[in-house]
């Protein structure tokens, strides 16, 4: 008790983070960058923290490996032994320790969660995910290091909330740790077939009443993990009411309402490190807003990059995404020749559903002096489609945060977004009589309402004087992971006071 009113009182704090993604070393979207900052920001304030990541191909690929242990270990699930290895990178600059858990069978693979031949999730997800999850705490236990928060995000790791209240539930190593799981995307729940139960490893008196652990009849990690997590948080303030309707809940509103009480919406932030055009070395031009009319070489810049005549007064429009339904592409798709019948150009990076892929490539063959994509990613060409264009598209169908229009607004790339999660939170309509607000909002999910948008925004992009305003009061924005940081360190304190969760699911108590 006496470590829990020290941490409650200011002191620094062990923190345990797992995480399935990290850059450098492994990432497919925003949930690298974010643990990457988070805990780098983390540890500079003072605490000692440590991540726990896999080590995948993508890791051996760039070259860095930590001390490796001398111990190892095997985990048991469902009757098979898993040799467990690990090794400690430490971040000079930020003191950050990696711990990289080892086990090539279940990592050491071309993708981190798809079989690229297939195009499906690897079929051993399950035991790939439980396995990190013990890990995590058989080696911090091996360690002689006492966690004084666990940090987990998505259901790849959020198991390690439900064995810190089962499998260790009466270990007193564990006695004063407490959980936190982020939710980055409720959508992704870790949904495998019931016989997966008995891999978790957990005797029959947490399994007696299974509503906990299933959801549809299958075996539902994320639900799990929200029934056993000492504090809930998700990315942004707006997305944590989301979550809780059954327009954005994806099967488990209630499971989300149930722990209304210890949900939390805490916005990201952004590494303005990385992503500031005074000091980016992936844009051809450096600027700031002092300099502001230097953005236009960024502008030729990129059109010449990408094939696409240099029009310096025509409107240049972005995008960098994942091509799948939750961002809005079918809405752009139905206005797209409406939009590049003006003078106006745009340029698309991104990968994912075919059909998606296929859409942007004919609109490319029907405007091909207007319209440029380029499948896959290529981060030099995201940082240049953030410099170089006026404008960047979010029409989601929901955005539990977003990253990119926090970095739009710090390039003076205006923002034209739906109203939706993070991005209702950060991006407020122009009012130019005003001169407040920092972008272009549209409410429903609605290509006509995006057209009115985009017709708002271009309209102000004529009026230069205005346009050059509404930049400057974006740029002036302050997303950075220095306000961030003390959001987290306060969710911690929190989280190491709170109540232990009683909660019911559909007539299923949790714990």
């Amino acid at each position: 008790m006496a470590r829990i009113e020290e941490i409650a009182g200011k002191g620094s704090m062990n923190i345990l983070i797992t995480t399935s993604e990290m850059a450098p070393f492994a990432k497919t979207g925003g949930l690298g960058d974010v643990i990457a900052a988070l805990g780098g920001r983390l540890a500079l304030a003072g605490h000692d923290v440590k991540v726990f990541l896999p080590k995948y191909s993508s890791v051996y690929q760039t070259g860095v490996s930590g001390e490796a242990s001398q111990e190892s270990c095997v985990i048991s699930i469902n009757g098979a032994d898993y040799p467990l290895r690990w090794e400690v990178y430490q971040d000079k600059k930020s003191g950050l320790d990696v711990v990289f858990v080892i086990n090539d069978d279940l990592y050491h693979r071309p993708d981190i969660y798809t079989d690229r031949e297939t195009g499906l999730d690897y079929p051993d997800n399950d035991v790939r995910f439980i396995f990190l999850s013990q890990a995590a705490l058989a080696i911090a236990k091996r360690m002689k290091w006492k966690p004084d928060i666990v940090h987990a995000n998505d259901w790849q790791t959020g198991l390690i909330s439900v064995y810190l209240k089962t499998l260790y539930g009466e270990d007193p190593f564990f006695k004063w740790t407490r959980s936190l799981l982020t939710i980055h995307n409720v959508a992704y729940q870790g949904v495998f077939k019931k016989e997966s139960l008995l891999k978790l490893g957990l005797s029959s008196e947490y399994m007696l009443d299974p509503k906990v652990f299933t959801h549809r009849g299958k075996l539902n990690v994320l639900k799990a993990s929200i029934a056993y997590a000492d504090k809930i948080n998700t990315v942004s303030e707006r997305y944590a009411s989301e979550m809780q309707t059954v327009e954005y809940g994806y099967g488990l509103q209630r499971a989300m309402r149930a722990r209304n009480a210890d949900l939390i919406g805490t916005l990201n932030g952004v590494d303005y490190s990385i992503w500031d055009p005074a000091t980016d070395k992936n844009i051809a031009q450096t600027y700031d807003s002092a300099h502001l009319s230097l953005k236009a070489k960024n502008k030729s810049a990129l059109q010449r990059q990408v094939g696409l005549p240099v029009r310096n007064k025509h409107a240049l429009l972005g995008m960098v995404t994942r091509l799948a339904e939750q961002k809005g592409i079918e809405l752009f798709e139905e206005i797209a020749d409406d939009v590049l019948g003006l003078d106006v150009q745009m340029v698309v990076l991104g990968d994912g559903d075919k059909k998606y892929v296929e859409a942007l490539q004919a609109i490319q063959e029907r405007h091909p002096k207007k319209f440029r994509v380029v499948i896959g990613f290529d981060d030099q060409l995201a940082h240049q489609i953030e410099a170089g264009c006026d404008m960047f598209l979010m029409p989601s169908l929901y955005e539990p945060c977003g990253l990119n229009q926090m970095y739009s607004l710090r390039y003076g790339t205006v923002p034209i977004v739906r109203e939706t999660g993070g991005l209702a939170d950060t991006i407020i309509e122009c009012d130019k009589e005003r001169d407040t607000g920092n972008g272009f909002v549209f409410k429903n999910f609605s290509s006509d309402e995006l057209l009115e948008a985009f017709c708002r925004a271009h309209d102000l992009f004529m009026d230069k004087k205005s346009w050059k305003k509404l930049q400057k009061r974006g740029m002036a924005e302050d997303f950075s992971w220095n306000t961030a940081v003390g959001r987290y360190e306060k969710l911690y304190r929190d989280t190491m006071i709170a109540k232990e969760p009683q909660v019911v699911f559909e007539g299923a108590t949790a714990v």
